[in-house]
């Protein structure tokens, strides 16, 4: 071997000991990015229409299984209403979403049921006389007068976590509690015995916008709620 082969050999040794390895590359899910840029950009376009935008997170997930309860017809309306039972019972935490024009078209007081928590919603159940809310996606259904005047029945669409809405009579209801004045008097607003309680003067408006198969959906980051729901990832 004449003296260039051997520094020929030196030099490529050299330089294999101290070029940088190349790392391992994880591959990127691209549908999964793409399902995600889907919803930040219709909750970027959302028109808040001066009222306050709901939460990412809850309208992340509230999409998501608005999008495939459409798909199996189990929803026909394009009216996605969101309750957030991790917000204070202070705080107007029910949207109502018109999903053809984007347009938030109110947002207001929601109470949540005696059993579940005092400012916060922090328990629920799906089991009849508990008076607590139960979580999840439920389909608007007929309306009706009861003891609470118009009223809004509602299916529970999650077996097992709120499908005995119906039994236990979970609906929407107008209620003098829900208000502004009630929260000045008692710090936090007025319960009900599981059903989403809503202000008197907005309930007809409420019922008229979202009966007949729209789509709610009562969220909390419980994660009994997350580890089960089959309409969530």
């Amino acid at each position: 071997m004449n003296l260039f082969n051997v520094f020929y050999s030196i030099l490529f040794v050299g330089v294999s000991l101290f070029s940088p390895q190349k790392k391992e590359i994880t591959p990127i899910n691209y549908a999964k990015i793409s399902n995600v840029k889907k919803v930040t950009t219709v909750y970027n376009a959302l028109e808040a229409n001066s009222f306050r935008l709901p939460k990412l997170e809850s309208f992340t997930k509230a999409f998501e299984g608005f999008q495939l309860l459409k798909s199996k017809g189990m929803v026909r309306k394009n009216i996605l209403t969101i309750i957030d039972f991790s917000l204070s019972s202070n705080e107007k935490r029910l949207w109502i979403i018109d999903m053809n024009t984007n347009e938030i078209l109110l947002n207001t007081l929601v109470a949540h049921g005696k059993n579940s928590g005092d400012n916060y919603a922090v328990n629920f159940s799906n089991k009849n006389e508990s008076y607590k809310s139960s979580l999840g996606f439920f389909a608007t259904g007929e309306v009706y007068k009861g003891k609470h005047g118009l009223s809004l029945k509602l299916d529970g669409l999650e077996k097992g976590i709120n499908d005995n809405a119906r039994k236990r009579a979970v609906v929407i209801h107008g209620a003098d509690y829900v208000s502004k004045t009630f929260i000045r008097n008692y710090k936090r607003l007025g319960r009900s015995q599981g059903c989403p309680a809503v202000p008197i003067e907005l309930s007809k408006k409420i019922i008229q916008t979202i009966k007949n198969k729209s789509c709610l959906f009562i969220y909390h980051p419980s994660r009994s709620y997350v580890n089960n729901s089959k309409l969530i990832s």
